[in-house]
């Protein structure tokens, strides 16, 4: 099925060949024979797609608003101090620099234009031959968006470094504060949302509480702070089978958790959380909750879900247009009648997959449709406790389920340095409880720490 003409660009020449004329940024009209494939996003599925298509007759743009790539499923363990963001995340210029039909431009796509086959960015117009959109998700606060600044969401660097601050910062006000009322609202936690983030979040800070830092201040006992875990439905890990629910619901109250299913929220402010049972007084109050696909979507197309993701072909591609690709959190794709989880596997399997695609378009060979292979959920809750669902008889909790947790996770990051950091840090932390990454940065943009009355 090659129905593609190449009028794209070679990647060594894509920086020369972007110009600005008087009515606009334009791309020159490079006289090429490689169809140009344009990557958005270089998250766990673009960044897939591009590697995949490493040694196939195309030249690769890839276009992400960071420079860098994030190992998303810890990003928890760099907002909680266990690891520095540079542990977890790495330039996207370094991994793909042996790439050489591969050119990264640090950008922002705005719009997209399906006729013309071009994205726009704030500065140029670039032209495509395959588009492939995998820009993720954002933060959803079901139409409370106000909650955003009192409630940070973690999907980020720059989100884990803002809870990271947030939390450390709780502390230090807790040690400066009078007032006993107020020392315990610092010393509360509020997570919204027990799902895979809101758990491994609340059993974080509590570790943090009760092991990090429980010798480090004069005025308070660290090991007295609240950890309050808030779901609205009736039972924490709603994805996972009731089993390794309700395993993982017993090793947060073994933690010293205080977990409340069926708890909606209805108000988040500087104050604390409102429920449906009653006000909680937090200062800080940290958001996993929901999620929505990325705005661009349905800047694509109409045919999205209630979330933003777009509703895809069997072949991942939007329809009516067989040369743009949607693939992770912003693509809503079924696979044998069941829906596929937004998760870092099937966002590398849909990458694997555009490629596998624009292959046999190049050889004249029809497309493979895109078939998701379900590897199992893990979700960690603290040191040595996480749950496993690795198929209908391997369904465990516990210290075996955190070990193959911590496997997965290190052999999942993308370069043996960032393998042999995490490792270290982790068994530091392990075997002493110490976190070394705690560093308060950004205070600049925080409020005024409270100072003893005198003071």
């Amino acid at each position: 099925m090659r129905t593609l003409r190449p009028h794209g660009i070679r990647v060594e020449n894509v920086e020369a060949s972007w110009t600005r004329r008087d009515d606009g940024p334009t791309m020159s009209d490079s006289s090429v024979a490689r169809p140009h494939v344009v990557i958005v996003g270089c998250g766990f599925g673009g960044l897939a797609a591009a590697q995949s298509l490493a040694d196939t007759e195309v030249d690769i743009t890839v276009v992400d608003r960071a420079n860098h790539h994030t190992f998303q499923p810890l990003l928890y363990q760099v907002a909680t101090a266990g690891l520095n963001p540079s542990d977890i995340a790495q330039p996207i210029r370094h991994i793909l620099r042996k790439q050489a039909n591969a050119a990264v431009l640090l950008d922002e796509v705005v719009s997209v234009d399906l006729d013309s086959r071009t994205i726009q960015t704030p500065d140029r117009s670039i032209s495509f031959d395959y588009l492939v959109l995998a820009t993720g998700a954002t933060h959803s606060y079901f139409g409370h968006d106000e909650w955003a600044v009192h409630a940070p969401g973690l999907k980020s660097i720059d989100d884990a470094l803002d809870i990271r601050r947030r939390i450390l910062l709780a502390f230090e006000r807790a040690e400066a504060a009078d007032d006993p009322a107020e020392r315990e609202r610092q010393m509360t936690f509020v997570v919204v949302g027990a799902g895979p983030t809101g758990v491994e979040l609340a059993g974080a800070v509590k570790e943090i509480a009760t092991r990090t830092l429980r010798s480090d201040f004069r005025s308070i006992d660290t090991t007295t702070s609240k950890v309050v875990l808030v779901e609205a439905s009736d039972r924490v890990l709603g994805a996972f089978p009731e089993k390794l629910s309700s395993s993982a619901e017993r090793q947060l109250v073994k933690l010293g958790i205080d977990v409340r299913t069926s708890t909606p929220v209805t108000d988040i402010d500087e104050h604390g959380v409102t429920t449906s049972a009653g006000t909680i007084p937090a200062a800080t109050v940290l958001w996993g909750a929901g999620v929505a696909a990325s705005p661009l979507g349905r800047d694509v197309t109409s045919g999205t879900d209630r979330a933003g993701r777009v509703e895809v072909t069997g072949q991942l591609t939007v329809a009516d247009h067989s040369n743009v690709f949607v693939i992770g959190d912003l693509a809503h794709a079924v696979v044998d009648g069941r829906p596929v989880p937004g998760v870092a596997p099937a966002a590398q399997q849909g990458g694997r997959h555009v490629a596998r695609c624009i292959r046999a378009d190049l050889a004249d060979e029809p497309r493979p449709t895109f078939a998701y292979v379900d590897k199992g959920s893990l979700a960690t809750i603290g040191r040595s406790k996480a749950v496993a669902d690795l198929g209908p008889k391997l369904r465990f909790g516990g210290y075996l389920a955190w070990l193959i947790w911590w496997l997965v996770h290190i052999w999942s990051l993308v370069d043996f340095r960032s393998k042999l950091r995490a490792m270290s840090g982790w068994g530091w932390q392990y075997w002493t409880g110490r976190r070394n990454a705690r560093l308060i940065t950004g205070l600049r943009s925080s409020r005024p720490m409270a100072r003893r009355s005198g003071g």
